[in-house]
């Protein structure tokens, strides 16, 4: 066996298909299946527990479990035959304590059992067309009675045991309702049915001789003892308009996979059968159940009505309803309660409803919460959260967040939290989704519907689209494992997108059939697919080609996986058999043993390999792959497996399929350890969350809690009222009582009394009764004796005449016996000479056949060969064919190439040109801008002056003010007085160093009007040295005119020379010729001048040239020197400035502090009492100024606020002129130089002054 050990972890679904699908086992421990489990799901401690199918199982078709709760039966089909597995739910864990499988009458499949109330006998209903029911002794495994129940091959829904009584049993189906009694090794019938037949859908027992049963129209029938007691039907509250949806309620449930015509869940398909088109409206009892004060019952889609017995008579009344709720995730919410409710059950103690639908939904109701809502229908809530409710197409999970994506046919996508075991997000759309891949920083999804591919954000409450691709009927899509590229199927093409950038990178084309499966290698570098067509390819993502391949004309792939070095590809497909392809060949092929491969993935570690198949199972195998059968193998699902994934520790294995169920796996080694991986990473826990909806909740919360202090003063306004009204209440009623006690004291006295008398005649008269008992008693034996006698009499003689009778029967017995066998004798000579007739005709037909055989073969050889010649010859000719079309690809090729260079060499040049334009038109902005910002800086400082005069006005007036204030506070200082002194002896040195603060900051303003000074002066150098730049510019632009215009001096001579050289044979005319060149371009005093002119040229070039460079070179030192000094004096204002503001803040908490000292020895010596009525007017100014406080502290902070600002504005003004500076030609300062940020600083000042 393999060392990999997979164990079941936790399950996402359910299988409503089953009958009896949901139970409890205690008050908070419920049973019900799902995939190929019975799973125990603790509904507070959210726990779960399994209880595996048997090996081989085709998957579960009915359940039942004890009334003692410790058995559980699983009705199965294993390799096409009937089983009943017995479980023994207390022990742990679960063990199998029977297996029926050994049975003695035709059966196909087991779709309906019951446990007796003593838990020994086992009722099972097989399917039509024998529809037999079985009465077991199931632990001997002993068939006690077995009786058909139907002839007419109708559906039979459901069997039940009377709760008190072992041998009475109910059955029900399609125009049956049956009581039947065990007596005598037989199943008798005991009731008759009267009336038209229905279509009995369920039933439950609500006492002991008493049935409620539902029929497909919405009537409830009561039966006691097989009479009809009481009858209802169920009104549909909907307009019937609703009829005209039903097509669409068709459809969308067309998508789940429904129970067969033997099921004990009836099919939308079988109830239309059964009922008619006509009777659609009516709702359709699918389910029962019943509880002490009455029943539940389901009543049409979403819809479950609470009867209550009647007091006064044995009927019931409809006392509560109860609905599935609307989905706001759902894309159609009205959609989301048309589902019909198959399976009910009450817990134990009566407290918890829970109902499962036919879309594979768990619903849970405290019936509590039934009777608060009088009047209107109360809602069902999810059990645990929604579930699949058809076959799951996609699965993907990402490395940053324990988080599953999957998809399925019933158009949702839902992310599910492997860790919590909860479901994250979930969204339901117009079209099906048939694939899915999560992003690893699990942020994003990108998912393939019918007609687009979505690429989505998962917001912290909703998966909301931001990119959409017109890729329709995207099968297959791929993240790749850094995220940055994704890959999505469309038919036979493969196409990347960027993540980043959101656009088709390339399009992979080369498989000729549908691709079914593709993977990245561990570095993003290559892609690995199949397909349909037999062929498996590697891409070169590089280069977008096919760089090895591997192609079987036998095997249609299913899916592909590589091992995390990239060399070695592992694919499963039709051939029954796991292959490992590397370097385009297959290396080995290991069979699956009679079972097809669906789904493979290989560990992270590449030490694991699990796969999937057709039955649902999963196999554990280690790597390398054993020659042998060595794997483990696991019962999971009930249906094909889909899509298989690891998580990126290689601790969980997650496994989907056809049945809409999600399994989580631990993986672990032999020895019980779990595999971990080298590097561990820790989960990320960052959501997406939208400005707007961050927006709506802040405004909400604010609404809330207004909303809240609102509520609170009502509130307690009217707790007040009710306190003043029960107060008085029970004054009154205490009054009441004390009266009432005291009457009843008195009337006791007098009962009392009249007890006593009563006690005396009552006892007399009991003397009496028994004297004339025992008198009557007496003459009753006597008389009872003599009749006795006479009826033992009777008795001789009819045992005579019975013992007569039996004689008689046994000889007429005997004639019969021997008039039998005659006839069977006759019959059986008869039919064997019939026999040995058709047995020589069988003969006869069977040669005939083989002559026909062999004449059919010799024809289809024939006809082989033929067509291996013709095939022969097509290759030959279409390869040769190709050749030549590729050879003219490849010129072709070479042309394009050449013409696509010469193209972009003239697209370069005229780029070039546009950009010196616009750099051109850009440096005009940057001038223009530079005026306009300088005289913007002007009239800043012109505000800034105001501003200030502004502030020192406003301290001056709050210096004031406080004087006031002291002077106020002297009045009342008769035993404060040497407290106060010391107060305000730490009060003045403080308002010193506010004084002298204020003069720094002063200081440091005349610092910055003289650093305003220094750069005015460099910008007028700067503006000396364009001006130079200049003038060399304008020198340059004629000396190149000189240049041009001796070239064409050249050019001309040049010309001439060459005609002069036709009159070489010619001597004489050439040396005219030549004199006349001489004379025309060259004289003695010219060549003189200009030889003179050129080397004086070029001295006073150089000359020059080498001054400008010098000039450049020390401004350029005297920029870098006062570009350090400036940054060395900023940083140091703006420290002053920091440390200014710490010393204002504590300044202003100590003066806090020291007010709130004052109140309070006020208030503790209580001056505020002796204030005499002529001072209260002058108190008064005092209040307004401690008003006025908080409004001038305000002031404060907005003035330092406004001047950091200020600051902060000029010195972003000065860089800007620098950055200026540093674009001009020529001119480039020491790049490591530059001002401090602002941005530490003011975050500092702002926390502070908050």
């Amino acid at each position: 066996m393999s060392t990999v050990v997979a164990q079941s972890l936790h399950v996402f679904g359910l299988r409503a298909h089953v009958a009896n699908n949901i139970f409890f086992f205690d008050e908070q421990i419920i049973i019900f299946p799902s995939g190929n489990y019975c799973v125990k799901y603790n509904m507070d401690q959210k726990w779960q527990k399994f209880i595996p199918g048997s090996d081989k199982s085709q998957g579960m078709l009915a359940l039942s479990i004890s009334p003692n709760r410790r058995y559980l039966a699983i009705s199965e089909i294993v390799q096409e035959k009937p089983i009943i597995t017995i479980y023994e739910l207390s022990s742990i864990p679960c063990r199998k304590r029977k297996v029926l499988n050994n049975f003695d009458f035709p059966v196909q499949r087991f779709i309906s059992m019951a446990f007796s109330p003593d838990s020994k006998y086992l009722l099972a209903q097989t399917s039509p067309p024998e529809s037999n029911l079985v009465y077991w002794l199931w632990e001997k495994q002993k068939v006690m009675a077995i009786v058909r129940t139907d002839s007419q091959n109708n559906a039979v829904y459901q069997v039940s045991f009377n709760p008190q009584d072992n041998t009475q049993v109910c059955v029900t189906g399609n125009g049956m309702f049956k009581l039947l009694r065990f007596a005598e090794g037989t199943l008798k019938q005991t009731n008759f049915q009267r009336g038209e037949p229905q279509n009995y859908l369920a039933h439950t027992w609500v006492s002991e001789d008493k049935i409620i049963v539902g029929t497909d129209t919405g009537r409830l029938f009561l039966f006691e003892s097989g009479d009809q007691r009481w009858e209802t039907s169920i009104m549909v509250k909907e307009p019937t308009s609703e009829t005209k949806n039903l097509e669409k309620i068709q459809e969308s449930e067309s998508l789940i996979q429904f129970p067969t015509i033997s099921s004990p869940v009836p099919s939308y398909e079988q109830v239309i059968l059964a009922s008619g088109h006509s009777q659609l409206v009516l709702p359709q009892v699918f389910a029962i159940a019943a509880y002490s004060k009455g029943f539940a019952c389901s009543a049409g889609p979403g819809r479950v009505l609470l009867f209550e017995k009647m007091e006064e008579k044995d009927f019931y009344r409809e006392s509560r309803e109860i609905r599935i709720p609307l989905d706001p995730q759902s894309n159609e919410p009205s959609q989301s309660d048309k589902q019909d409710i198959l399976c009910m059950c009450f817990s134990p103690s009566e407290e918890i409803l829970i109902a499962s639908t036919s879309k594979n939904q768990l619903y849970s109701i405290t019936m509590s919460l039934t009777e608060i809502s009088k009047g209107e229908p109360a809602h069902f809530e999810y059990l645990m959260y929604p579930l699949h409710s058809a076959s799951i197409t996609g699965l993907s999970t990402c490395i940053r967040k324990p988080l599953i994506a999957t998809c399925s046919l019933d158009r949702s996508v839902r992310i599910w939290n492997y860790e919590s075991n909860t479901l994250e997000l979930f969204k339901e759309y117009q079209e099906e989704a048939y694939t899915i891949s999560l992003h690893p920083s699990g942020h994003f999804v990108v998912v393939g519907f019918a007609d687009k591919l979505r690429l989505m954000n998962l917001l912290i409450d909703d998966i909301r689209s931001f990119k959409e691709y017109s890729v329709r009927g995207c099968r297959e899509c791929s993240f790749s494992n850094g995220g940055h590229l994704f890959a999505a199927v469309s038919g036979n093409v493969i196409h990347i997108f960027s993540t980043t950038s959101l656009e088709n990178i390339s399009n992979l084309k080369g498989h000729t059939g549908k691709v079914r499966s593709i993977v990245w290698n561990a570095d993003d570098s290559k892609l690995i697919s199949c397909g349909t067509d037999s062929a498996v390819y590697e891409w070169n993502l590089s280069s977008g080609k096919r760089q090895t391949e591997c192609v079987l004309k036998s095997c249609s792939y299913n899916c592909v996986t590589v091992s995390p070095d990239a060399k070695t590809i592992f694919a499963v497909g039709s051939d029954q058999t796991l292959k490992e392809i590397a370097d385009s060949s297959v290396l080995r092929e290991i069979s699956a043993f009679d079972v097809i491969y669906t789904a493979v993935v290989i560990s992270h570690s590449g030490r694991m390999i699990f796969v999937g198949t057709s039955v649902g199972t999963i196999r554990a195998m280690k790597y390398p792959l054993p020659l042998q059968k060595e794997f483990n193998e696991y019962q999971a699902h009930a249906g094909p497996i889909t899509k298989m994934s690891l998580t990126f520790d290689d601790q969980f294995l997650l496994t989907v399929a056809e049945d809409g169920c999600l399994f989580t796996w631990k993986v672990f080694d032999k020895d019980g350890r779990g595999i971990k991986r080298e590097r561990e990473v820790g989960f990320a826990e960052e959501v997406l969350v939208t400005k707007t909806d961050m927006e709506e909740k802040a405004q909400m919360m604010l609404e809330l809690k207004t909303r809240v202090e609102e509520l609170k003063m009502e509130n307690e306004y009217q707790l007040r009222l009710k306190d003043m009204n029960y107060s008085e209440k029970i004054k009154e009623l205490t009054d009441k009582f004390l009266q009432e006690m005291e009457s009843l004291k008195t009337k006791n006295q007098v009962l009392r009394t009249e007890k006593e008398k009563q006690d005396v005649s009552h006892r007399e008269h009991i003397e009496d009764l028994l004297d004339k008992q025992s008198r009557e008693l007496q003459d009753l034996e006597c008389c009872n004796n003599q009749k006795l006698l006479l009826e033992y009499e009777k008795y001789q003689e009819l045992q005579l005449k019975s013992q007569r009778m039996q004689e008689e029967y046994e000889k007429q017995l005997r004639d019969n016996d021997e008039t039998k066998s005659q006839a069977l004798e006759e019959l059986t000579e008869f039919y064997e000479a019939k026999l040995q007739e058709k047995t020589t005709l069988l003969e006869e037909a069977q040669e005939d056949v083989r002559q026909q055989l062999r004449e059919f073969e010799e024809t289809k050889k024939q006809i082989e060969n033929d067509e291996d010649q013709e095939i022969q010859d097509i290759k030959t000719k279409y390869k040769k064919k190709l050749r030549d079309e590729k050879e003219s690809n490849l010129r072709l090729k070479g042309e394009t190439g050449i013409m696509r260079k010469k193209f972009s060499s003239l697209q370069k040049e005229i780029e070039e040109r546009t950009n010196d334009i616009e750099s051109l038109k850009g440096e005009q902005v940057k001038l223009q801008g530079v005026i306009k910002s300088l005289e913007k800086d002007i009239l800043g400082l012109k505000r800034e002056i105001q501003e200030r005069d502004e502030t020192i006005q406003d301290k001056e007036k709050r210096i004031y003010d406080l004087k006031k204030k002291n002077q106020e506070l002297e009045k009342f200082k008769f035993v404060l007085d040497y407290k106060i002194k010391e107060l305000k002896k730490q009060i003045e040195p403080r308002e010193n160093e506010i004084k002298v603060m204020k003069e720094q900051i002063q200081e440091m303003e005349a610092e910055l009007e003289h650093f305003h000074k220094q750069n005015t002066q460099l910008e007028l150098n700067i503006t000396e040295l364009w001006q130079k730049l200049r003038a060399t510019d304008q020198e340059m632009h004629r000396e190149r005119q000189k240049e041009r215009d001796l070239e064409a001096l050249v050019k001309r001579f040049k010309t001439d020379l060459h005609n002069c050289v036709a009159y070489i044979q010619e001597p004489r005319l050439l040396k005219e010729k030549v004199r006349a060149l001489f004379e025309k371009y060259v004289q003695r005093a010219d060549m003189v001048e200009i030889a003179g002119l050129n080397t004086d040229l070029q001295q006073e070039y150089a000359r020059q040239r080498e001054h400008l460079e010098r000039n450049l070179a020390t401004l350029k030192k005297k920029v870098v020197k006062e570009s350090e000094l400036h940054r060395t004096d900023y940083v140091r204002i703006m420290q002053e400035n920091v440390s200014l503001i710490k010393e204002i803040n504590e300044l202003r908490r100590e003066l806090k502090f020291t007010r709130s000292q004052v109140y309070d020895l006020e208030a503790a010596l209580k001056l505020t009492k002796k204030i005499r009525p002529q001072d209260v007017p002058e108190t008064v100014p005092s209040e307004d100024v401690c008003s006025a406080a908080p409004t001038m502290r305000l002031n404060e902070q907005e003035e330092t606020g406004r001047i950091i600002e200020m600051q902060r504005l000029e010195i972003q003004r000065l860089r800007d002129q620098i950055q200026e500076q540093e674009q001009v030609p020529g001119f480039h300062p020491l790049a490591g130089i530059r001002l401090p940020s602002l941005v530490r600083s003011e975050v500092d000042f702002e926390v502070q002054t908050n």
